[in-house]
C-alpha cells in the first residue's frame, strides 16, 4: 500500500473510533433511554466498514429512544465472540452483528438466541438460521453481475477470450464465496476464458492484493482482467499494474461502490467498474427497533446493487455530492 493511502486510511479509522467511542460511553443520559442495541461490528479498518458505522451512527442519531453500544472486533473471530458474549451479559434488548466468519460466530450468536435476545445479522451470515432477520445484499447477485460484464469486456457471450486474475475476499466468509460462484456462472461457459490465480485470497485488503497482482505480473505476461471482490482489493492491483507500467492494458473490477471509494476510482479511470454494495447498518437498526416495537419484521431483507461505470460514475458522485 502507498504511504498516502495508508495515511489517509489511519486517519479515517481515528475518526470512526472516536466516534464509537462517544456512542459507546455516553451513560450520563442512557438512563433516558427506551432500548439498549448492541452491534458487533469485526473491523473498523476497511472503508466500507467504516462506512457501514458512519451509516449506522447516522441513523441512530434519529432515535433518541436508543442507546448503542458498538464493539470493534479488531477484524479477529476471537475478539468478535468476546465483544458478543459481553453485550450479552449487558442484556441489550436487541443485538446486530456482521460477522468475519460465519462458522466463527455461529455460536456465540445462538447463545444471544438462547438469551432470548432477537438477532439481527448484517451482510456475512451464520450457519443458524433461529436469527430474527437477516440485512444484506445478494452477494452472488453481485457476483453474476460482475461475471455478466466481465465476459461483456473479454468479447462477449461465445466469443469472450483472456486471463483473469480473480482476488478473493476471505475465504472463511459466505460472501466471498457467493461472489466468486456468481461471477463463475457467467465465465465459466467461455472456453475461451483463462484463470491465471487458484483461490488466492487477499482477506479483502488492498495491501495483500497488491502483493498477489505483483506476483501474478511477474508470472503472466499477459493479463486481461482482474476481478477483485471489493474494490479495495481491485485498487491493490491496480496499483502493482502501475507500478510496472502495465495498468492500460488490463481491465480492473471491483465491488461496493461506496461514492468516496470505489466510484472515485471508476470516475478516475482506474477501476473499469464497480458493482454497489450499500451497507446494511441503517437499516439493520430500523428493523431493530421495529421488531422492539412490536412490528412484524421480514426474515430476510436484501439490498438493491448497481453497476457503476465511466458513463454513470460522475452522475453518482453529483447525486453524493462530491
Amino acid at each position: 500500500m502507498k504511504r498516502r493511502d495508508m495515511l489517509k486510511l489511519a486517519a479515517m479509522t481515528a475518526a470512526l473510533l472516536t466516534t464509537t467511542a462517544l456512542m459507546t460511553t455516553g451513560n450520563a443520559y442512557a438512563q433516558d433511554k427506551k432500548w439498549k442495541i448492541g452491534f458487533s461490528q469485526v473491523t473498523t479498518i476497511e472503508p466500507w466498514r467504516a462506512q457501514f458505522n458512519k451509516d449506522i451512527l447516522a441513523e441512530a442519531a434519529k432515535h433518541p429512544e436508543v442507546e448503542l453500544i458498538i464493539t470493534d472486533g479488531e477484524d479477529k473471530t476471537e475478539k468478535q465472540v468476546a465483544d458478543v458474549e459481553n453485550l450479552i451479559r449487558q442484556e441489550v434488548d436487541a443485538l446486530l452483528v456482521s460477522p468475519k466468519e460465519s462458522a466463527g460466530l455461529t455460536g456465540v450468536v445462538q447463545q444471544a438466541i438462547d438469551a432470548k435476545i432477537p438477532v439481527f445479522v448484517l451482510d456475512r451470515n451464520v450457519d443458524t438460521k433461529d436469527y430474527t432477520q437477516f440485512v444484506g445484499g445478494d452477494n452472488a447477485l453481485i457476483g453474476r453481475a460482475a461475471g455478466e460484464y466481465a465476459v461483456e469486456l473479454l468479447g462477449g457471450k461465445g466469443k469472450a477470450a483472456g486471463n483473469v486474475v480473480e482476488i478473493w475476499g476471505g475465504m472463511g466468509t459466505q460472501p466471498a464465496h457467493d461472489r466468486h460462484d456468481g461471477f463463475h456462472e457467467f465465465t465459466d461457459k467461455e472456453p475461451g476464458i483463462k484463470y491465471l490465480l487458484d483461490q488466492q485470497s487477499g482477506d479483502w485488503k488492498q495491501d495483500q492484493a497488491y502483493n498477489l497482482m505483483a506476483n501474478a505480473l511477474k508470472s503472466n505476461e499477459k493479463i486481461d482482467l482482474v476481478y477483485g471482490h471489493n474494490d479495495p482489493m481491485a485498487y491493490g492491483a491496480y496499483l502493482a499494474a502501475k507500478d510496472v507500467g502495465r495498468e492500460k492494458d488490463i481491465k480492473f473490477i471491483g465491488i461496493d461502490g461506496l461514492p468516496n471509494e470505489g466510484v472515485q476510482m471508476v470516475n478516475k479511470g482506474e477501476l473499469t467498474a464497480t458493482f454497489t454494495y450499500v451497507t446494511p447498518g441503517a437499516e439493520g437498526l430500523r428493523q431493530a427497533i421495529k421488531f422492539l416495537n412490536g412490528e412484524k419484521v421480514e426474515k430476510t431483507i436484501t439490498l438493491p446493487t448497481e453497476k457503476i461505470t465511466k458513463e454513470n460514475a460522475a452522475k453518482v458522485l453529483k447525486d453524493n455530492g462530491l
